[in-house]
């Protein structure tokens, strides 16, 4: 961490501290300049989210980790009660959401610079992001999936829209002028979108300090993380587990890792699995998709258990089953969903037998091997079909990321005849789109890094959904191949 920054995080924890955040389960407080130490420390890890909090001792699951008072939380409603001026402003625009009116207010604070209270925490801020609403023309295009294309070009437009209707508001306030561009509202609406966290009482939510630096982890992602054996030791909930109390095992089992608690005032953090020191505690914003994780956070999970690849259906499947379309989705593991299996399984069902054949279905019962292997057959040829006209297959995807991190590390630009045909032309797209000149990454603007890195997001969603349908086209085939086994032996023990 370079010397500036470290000054900065140091004023930063000193002052959430005189706010009362506290990583402390005791309610009291003690003289310290940082709010972190008994139980979290801020720590960079490059390869796992950049900057988060780590473990500074061995804490059980359930364990409250962090609590944040509700006048350390920033909100419309409070920042409004400490701007006179603000809240009068805001009053002539009943018509803007509460998400742009907390925008407004971010940068009515950055406005103020070290006049402002927030001062100290909004210096922690990232100074840009990386969410769809932030992609350009070609990142957008680079995404190829049509579903993805249309929900960047939406966010885009949307982003616009806000900042177009909150623009009169904006030069009320008498913002600078460099505040009043749609790339300052982009990063004020980046920094509600990734980092405000839910609140009972304003829908836009509250930006929580020390509490945003929890980097995330899906739901149900904890199974996989072996929490029951550190160093050949057994670390699980026994009874001699620090956690005594009803409450603290109530906690163990919630549902959520964190929430305001209106009993004491507080957003409260709760560790969501056993972690040994040193070890990055994270913390689950909810279920997401890769394409919403990249539409709300800026990120992607290369192991998201709760990913999906949407697929086009035929019309008449749609019309013939029940369940809602975002129903009918692949699984990450290149299964069909339930509502995705049924609908395949009744479409492929002679029409003059679907209506005897739907209460079957529908309780998941597979209608006959003949019907399964059709069914399965569908799938892996749609899937095959749509990754057979997609400009690049996933191993080109794979590929292109591992050349743009090449080329990233060795600070020159790659001879394009030493890349193949397929990727050559669209790293020269890129290229001629950013005005990069040839002379390596040493030349290349801060807007072309950045844009690299949407670049680099766009590339690997679009791998990590054709991994899906590959990883169908292989359980399709291995369900064919089994049915296939089972029918030929039936037939040999009939002979």
């Amino acid at each position: 961490m370079e010397e500036p920054e470290a000054m900065s995080l140091k004023s930063f924890l000193k002052w959430a501290t005189e706010l009362g955040i506290s990583d402390s389960p005791s309610t009291s407080t003690t003289q310290s300049d940082s709010c972190l130490g008994h139980s979290l420390f801020v720590f960079n890890f490059p390869e796992a989210g950049g900057r988060g909090l780590e473990a500074a001792r061995d804490i059980w699951k359930g364990e409250l980790i962090l609590r944040v008072p509700e006048r350390a939380l920033m909100t419309s409603q409070s920042l409004m009660m400490n701007d006179e001026a603000f809240s009068i402003a805001v009053k002539k625009h009943p018509s803007l959401s509460s998400a742009q009116i907390l925008a407004v207010a971010l940068l009515n604070e950055v406005n103020k610079g070290k006049s402002s209270r927030w001062w100290p925490y909004l210096k922690q801020f990232p100074r840009s992001y990386v969410t769809l609403a932030d992609f350009g023309k070609f990142e957008i295009q680079a995404l190829q999936i049509d579903d993805a294309i249309w929900a960047a070009q939406k966010a885009s437009r949307k982003a616009e829209e806000e900042w177009n209707e909150a623009t009169v508001l904006m030069h009320e306030l008498k913002l600078k002028p460099q505040l009043l561009a749609l790339k300052a509202w982009l990063w004020a609406s980046g920094s509600i979108s990734s980092r405000t966290m839910h609140i009972p009482w304003d829908e836009a939510g509250c930006l929580c300090p020390v509490g945003d630096f929890f980097n995330y982890a899906a739901p149900g992602e904890e199974t996989s993380i072996s929490e029951d054996r550190v160093a050949g030791k057994a670390f699980s909930l026994q009874e001699d587990s620090p956690l005594k109390s009803e409450t603290e095992l109530a906690a163990a089992h919630r549902l959520i890792d964190a929430g305001y608690e209106e009993d004491v005032s507080s957003y409260c953090f709760y560790a969501r699995r056993n972690y040994r020191k040193g070890e990055q505690v994270l913390l689950s914003y909810g279920t997401y998709t890769n394409l919403e994780l990249l539409q709300h956070y800026g990120f992607l999970l290369t192991e998201n258990p709760n990913d999906k690849a949407f697929i086009p259906l035929e019309s008449d499947m749609y019309s013939m089953c029940s369940w809602e379309s975002e129903l009918l989705y692949i699984q990450s593991d290149g299964k069909p969903s339930f509502a995705l299996l049924s609908a395949v399984r009744l479409w492929a069902v002679p029409q003059n037998n679907r209506r005897s054949s739907v209460h079957l279905v529908y309780s998941g019962n597979r209608l006959s091997m003949e019907n399964e292997v059709v069914a399965m057959r569908w799938l892996a040829k749609k899937c095959k079909t749509i990754l057979d006209i997609l400009p690049t297959t996933a191993e080109d995807d794979g590929k292109l990321l591992a050349i743009l991190d090449e080329f990233q590390d060795i600070h020159q630009f790659m001879e394009t005849k030493e890349i193949p045909p397929q990727l050559a032309s669209e790293l020269c797209a890129f290229l001629k789109s950013k005005n990069v000149v040839s002379e390596g990454i040493c030349a290349m603007s801060s807007v072309a890094r950045r844009s690299i890195e949407r670049w680099k997001l766009a590339i690997l969603w679009r791998y990590l959904y054709k991994k899906i349908l590959c990883n169908c086209i292989v359980h399709c085939t291995e369900v064919i191949t089994d049915f296939i086994s089972q029918r030929d032996s039936v037939q040999g023990n009939l002979h």
